[in-house]
């Protein structure tokens, strides 16, 4: 008989040992980390927890991360990178042993924000090819000065048309220009907000009152050509203001009272209810300003130049399922200017609607869709002054009406993970005129009307490439624009019409095609190295063509001929940042070339008042270097500074008959050194400091470059802390040093007219913030 009980031992034991090999079941654990814009994240740590055992890895040059064998199916893992929040997931391989896993996270530092001016869409800061700068709403809190113009400043390469600011400046010294294009009124650089163009379609220049200092979420500043996206406007870059978005009920007041008489505030609310989100904005200020010429050339007809101005915005959205939203936007702008004398004044009036659409579909496509209209009206007043500025006597009373309708396509396709293609259409259409009534000696001699009409359509393509450690991006765009129904019409009344006699101008249009072909490579996780090269163009105004204008004694008279500006451009950069992120430096050299610049040309140096025209000057050459950096000393200290090198010259005009050449002379309003620093201590709960300093080097008020501005440094302060969580006290003041730098120098009959800088300014404030905002 067979003993069994040996293969019961034996098939016990088998079974004992073979059970931990059966219940032992791995995993497989895999997966990608990104930030919120798509872009992968390069050498995040992961750590991998599932019961008694723990793993760590980091990610690859493609955000790839891999754990093999896990002995476990289900556990948690914890994601780890600098400037980023740390991330935790729980993942469950299940029956199929194996999980992959797409992991966003959240960027936990300001520097390390996305921007969209640059692409047309999120792409990280650090990964933007291109020269960009991002304030952030703390960047603006901490910025001592009041106007968002002058906030600006503190942007190596940014500069308004003159010195001046917008607290009292003429509106058509206020267009923008960037990297040393130098300008007339209009700008050079594109201004938008939440994607609607701020600049003034007939003039070029910008109402900078228009945002609401509450209401900014972030600016960004892209340097460098940008019509490749954005068309004519966008020349030397573009510069956009981003509003917040409500997410909750939120409430935000910033107020304050300064020396002449300087009232301002600024608010913002917003709630969500349901599908709909509701906001409102507005800014209110009034200065009683401050003379602008030196003492020693005053007279009795000198007074404070002077403004005060209101805008409102209300906006409606309403959310269409998960992924979409609907909105209409109306704002309304008002401002009245004394320009220095009595006589010479300014208002403007303009009513602004507009309305988008912003819709996904599926994960990979999505539209967006925006349609704008503006109405505007704006006087103008001129005068001649007396050489010893003790009378003044009406020379022109202007009006100009101007009518503006645009709209633009955008669609957006992710191709897979490291693609983006982009495709869009937009379309401006402005009519404006500038309506004149003309004096001589106090005698009102005849009446002059001249504007038409100017449409610009454009359609573009972009791809977005980011791959390992490269982002490509390779961009186009076709512009037609076309002036027609323009008109000069003069006529008579106490005089004759010689000068200026009646023409009908013939209809006109031109093609133009801006490429651009920007390269970043990551060197390392803290190198890279970036490149760019690009053409881009910009369109004559109607203010240039049609509008003639007069400054102190300087008639500077319109040109209905003038050609389109054509830019061709070229840039490489280096971009370093610690591995800890507190120090982060960008360097930049770049080099332009413009072939017919609109500049204001010296006809007549000798005649009173000077005769200057607006006129295609062959090219002009702008190189230069941009340099930026950051300090993070530790959470509450940081340190940052920017440095611009611009060398900008005439390289090449061919003289009309009687003119001055201007082959290499400096370009006008363009200095060649400017150095900007801010220290800042930024602890609300026991105090805030931010000290800022500005240096800009000497540069010419004019073409010929007889009449120097000399060169200025200045320095701002700002003292705060809060009270609350939600109640914040502050003192600011803006030219500490009470540095009298020049903003004019020009010609007269006795010589030359200084008009100067501010004095020192100070004010004290409140800032409210329901909730309370998060550092």
């Amino acid at each position: 008989m067979l003993n069994r009980q040996p293969i019961r031992w034996m098939a016990l034991l088998l079974w004992a040992t073979g059970l931990p090999c059966l219940s032992a079941q791995t995993a497989h654990v895999e997966g990608t980390v990104r930030d919120a814009s798509g872009a992968v994240i390069v050498n995040a740590s992961i750590v991998l927890d599932s019961g008694s055992y723990q793993n760590t890895a980091k990610t690859d040059a493609n955000g790839h991360f891999l754990f093999s064998s896990v002995p476990s199916t289900s556990g948690t893992l914890e994601i780890r990178r600098e400037g980023f929040n740390t991330a935790r997931q729980s993942w469950d391989a299940g029956a199929a042993t194996s999980v992959s896993l797409e992991i966003v996270l959240q960027l936990a530092s300001a520097s390390e924000q996305v921007t969209v001016s640059a692409a047309r869409t999120e792409v990280r800061l650090s990964e933007t090819p291109g020269s960009t700068i991002l304030l952030t709403n703390t960047d603006v809190a901490a910025t001592p000065a009041l106007r968002v113009d002058d906030v600006l400043r503190q942007v190596p390469g940014f500069s308004l048309f003159r010195r001046s600011d917008s607290r009292t400046a003429n509106a058509s010294n206020q267009g923008v220009s960037l990297r040393g294009l130098g300008g007339t009124a209009a700008s050079r650089a594109l201004v938008l907000e939440d994607g609607l163009p701020l600049v003034d379609a007939f003039g070029g220049w910008v109402y900078w009152d228009r945002v609401p200092r509450s209401s900014l979420a972030n600016v960004e500043v892209f340097r460098g050509g940008a019509s490749n996206l954005y068309g004519s406007d966008a020349l030397g870059g573009v510069v956009q203001f981003i509003t917040r978005q409500p997410q909750r009920p939120a409430f935000k007041l910033d107020t304050s009272y300064g020396n002449e008489r300087t009232p301002d505030v600024s608010f913002w609310t917003g709630t969500r209810a349901g599908p709909w989100d509701l906001s409102l904005a507005s800014e209110m200020f009034r200065t009683n300003g401050y003379i602008i010429v030196p003492t020693w050339q005053r007279g009795s007809v000198d007074t404070p130049a002077n403004s005060e101005d209101a805008t409102v915005d209300f906006t409606a959205g309403h959310q269409l399922a998960e992924k979409g939203r609907v909105f209409v936007r109306g704002s309304f702008y008002t401002e009245f200017r004394h320009n220095g004398t009595p006589v010479q004044t300014n208002d403007t009036r303009m009513g602004e609607g507009a309305v988008g659409l912003d819709q996904q579909f599926g994960s990979s496509d999505s539209l967006t869709l925006r349609a704008y209209g503006l109405v505007q009206g704006y006087d103008q007043r001129f005068s001649s002054v007396a050489a010893n500025r003790n009378s003044e006597s009406l020379t022109d009373l202007q009006y100009v009406p101007e009518q503006v309708l645009g709209g633009a396509a955008q669609w957006t396709h992710f191709l897979g993970k490291h693609q983006t293609l982009i495709a869009g259409l937009d379309l401006m259409e402005v009519m404006g005129a500038s309506d004149e009534q003309l004096f001589t000696t106090g005698t009102h001699t005849r009446n002059n009307a001249s504007g038409g009409r100017q449409r610009i359509l454009g359609g573009f393509g972009e791809d977005l490439l980011r791959w390992n450690n490269w982002t490509i991006i390779l961009a186009g765009r076709f512009d037609d624009w076309n002036n027609f129904n323009a008109s000069s019409i003069c006529t008579p009344v106490s005089g004759t019409c010689a000068a200026s006699p009646s023409m009908l101008f013939p209809s006109r249009s031109d093609l133009a095609f801006s490429p651009r072909l920007s390269v970043l490579r990551a060197l390392s996780p803290n190198v890279s190295v970036t490149g760019s090269m690009y053409r881009a163009f910009r369109a004559p105004t109607l203010n240039e063509l049609y509008r003639s204008f007069r400054l102190a004694n300087v008639l500077t008279q319109n040109n209905p001929f003038l050609n389109a500006e054509r830019l061709t451009g070229a840039e490489a950069g280096v971009n370093v940042t610690t591995l800890d992120r507190k120090l982060e430096v960008r360097g930049t050299f770049f080099w332009s070339d413009i072939v017919d610049p609109v500049q204001n040309v010296t006809v007549n140096p000798t005649s009173n008042p000077v005769l200057r025209r607006k006129e295609n000057v062959g090219r002009i050459r702008s190189r230069g270097i941009e340099l930026d950096g950051v300090l993070h000393v530790s959470r509450d200290i940081q340190i940052s500074a920017g440095y611009d090198f611009t060398a900008a010259t005439v390289v090449n005009y061919t003289v009309p008959p009687g003119e001055i050449s201007l082959s290499g002379n400096r370009v006008a309003q363009v200095p060649r050194n400017v150095f900007t620093w801010e220290a800042r201590y930024w602890n609300p709960r026991r105090v805030m400091v931010s000290v800022q300093g500005r240096f800009v080097g000497n540069q010419f008020d004019d073409d010929q470059n007889v009449y120097p501005l000399g060169r200025f440094y200045t320095m701002d302060l700002q003292v705060g802390r809060n009270l609350t969580r939600n109640v914040e006290v502050f003192a600011a003041a803006e030219n500490i040093l009470d540095e009298r730098y020049n903003v004019a120098n020009t010609p007269t009959a006795t010589g030359s007219l200084f008009n100067i800088g501010p004095p020192t300014l100070y004010r004290v404030g409140l800032r409210l913030n329901f909730p309370a905002e998060k550092r």
